[in-house]
């Protein structure tokens, strides 16, 4: 956070979790002068890496529920500031027709939001949401944030800018994890403006495409270059798999080894299930009729890769008699692991569907509650400052003494940072004109890549 008399810009990091939003705006120049996360947890994390390091002087306001700040009327009680930045939750919207924009949203957090835009007027507003947020089952509600910012006076585009960091490339801050979000950006011009533009057709495009940048290939990532040396992880043990869980995979590494070996090819790309490997001609019509088409699809599909591999399949199976006593959700295998020749080459996540089988090149996104990801090289778990590295947090990010489970959570509830900057940054340039010099000089005058996990690491 810059601690500077006078910063090139200020910001408030409204749902602020763990600061991802903060990491981005601090590489960019700025000074958080607002704060407000409700779960205390995530609040003493944030805490821990950005507000307890700085003099009191350069401390921002802290507030733990945005609704006792926002009045219906009269100021709020949010100071002055440049750019702001929520990573909001979405709760539905009326749908009576009989209300407009800022009416409609009340009774919603974004409601609060645009109490706070439309009292402080800040430059930028950077909004972060989940992909469906734009989908046709929120249609609505993605109609009144947009009628909204431009009722206040912000002019923003109808349509979704949607990225995930695995299409950055390193030097850009990217990461290897799919994590598609949607980001609304606006820029603050005036009720008067925006109808105008609008009027005379003048709509921005998304700020950014959902593709690849400068030429990068996505299956170029290694999830190598985001994990710690094992030496250096407090309690290495922890995060190594169980007797158990190596059982697991070695008896269904033999299965991939034997498959390999007799076909030369790769596993095939549907569920695979144990359970169910019997001759086709075993299969009742009758309950097949009865099923959803996609299991009646999956259970054909397991007999026919039964009837053609029956010899592998059984003298596998005959090889590992401990298989039939294994959890039910671990007699299943999903390969989407390529032509790759083992499991233990892979990354992998124990899923109530199956062990899941992914090359070792960009991850699943981290979610609040999920399988954490199981590194096949490493024998273990990611940790959760490897998580953090995932969403680009800086290397000295810290949980403190916090349980993981909290951690886990919290990083999965933040934001991308290198993806945040690089939809930022692209904002700031084509909206220069319109946006005060010194914030545009800062944004721009800053590296292209934010202090990430690994542009700061990668050596491959």
């Amino acid at each position: 956070m810059s601690s500077a008399p006078h910063p090139a810009f200020t910001y408030a990091d409204l749902f602020a979790g763990i600061g991802g939003f903060h990491a981005m705006l601090e590489h960019g120049g700025g000074h958080c002068v607002y704060v407000s996360e409700i779960d205390p947890k995530a609040r003493r994390t944030y805490a821990l890496n950005w507000i307890d390091p700085l003099p009191a002087s350069a401390r921002p306001q802290v507030n733990s529920d945005i609704t006792t700040a926002t009045p219906e009327h009269g100021r709020v009680d949010v100071p002055a500031h440049d750019v702001l930045a929520a990573g909001f939750p979405c709760q539905p919207f009326s749908k009576s027709g009989l209300q407009r924009g800022m009416d409609e949203a009340r009774g919603t957090l974004f409601w609060n939001i645009a109490r706070i835009l439309e009292d402080r007027t800040p430059a930028v507003v950077m909004l972060e949401n989940v992909r469906n947020i734009a989908g046709p089952r929120h249609r609505h509600e993605w109609d009144v944030i947009i009628r909204t910012l431009r009722e206040i006076g912000y002019r923003v585009s109808n349509r979704p800018t949607v990225f995930s960091p695995h299409f950055l490339p390193p030097n850009l801050g990217g990461t290897p994890q799919v994590r598609d979000r949607v980001f609304i950006l606006g820029t603050f011009i005036g009720p008067n403006q925006v109808a105008a533009e609008l009027a005379a057709g003048i709509v921005p495009e998304p700020v950014v495409l959902r593709a690849p940048v400068n030429g990068w290939s996505v299956d170029d990532w290694r999830t190598e270059w985001i994990l710690d040396d094992d030496a250096t992880v407090t309690d290495l043990e922890h995060y190594q798999l169980t007797d158990a869980e190596r059982e697991w995979i070695n008896v269904w590494d033999d299965f991939v080894a034997r498959h390999h070996h007799s076909t030369g090819g790769k596993l095939p790309g549907f569920p695979l299930w144990a359970d169910h490997w019997v001759t086709e001609s075993r299969l009742d019509p009758f309950e097949l009729d009865g099923m959803p088409a996609w299991r009646k699809t999956l259970l054909v599909k397991n007999a026919r890769f039964y009837d053609e591999h029956r010899k592998i399949i059984n003298a596998w199976l005959v090889a590992h008699p401990q298989f039939g006593s294994f959890p039910a959700s671990r007699r299943k295998l999903e390969w989407q692991a390529r032509e790759l020749e083992s499991l233990w080459d892979t990354v992998m996540h124990f899923r109530p569907s199956g062990i899941r089988a992914k090359a070792p090149t960009y991850l699943p996104a981290l979610v609040a509650i999920t399988q954490t990801s199981i590194y096949g090289p490493r024998r273990r778990r990611l940790t959760p400052h490897e998580a953090a590295r995932l969403q680009g947090l800086p290397l000295e990010f810290t949980f403190g003494s916090q349980k993981d489970p909290a951690s886990y959570k919290q990083v999965g509830n933040g934001v991308a940072v290198g993806a945040a900057w690089h939809v930022f940054r692209t904002h700031v340039e084509q909206n220069a004109p319109d946006l005060p010099s010194r914030l545009v000089d800062s944004v721009l005058g800053a590296s292209r890549t934010p202090e990430t996990a690994v542009s700061s690491t990668r050596t491959g």
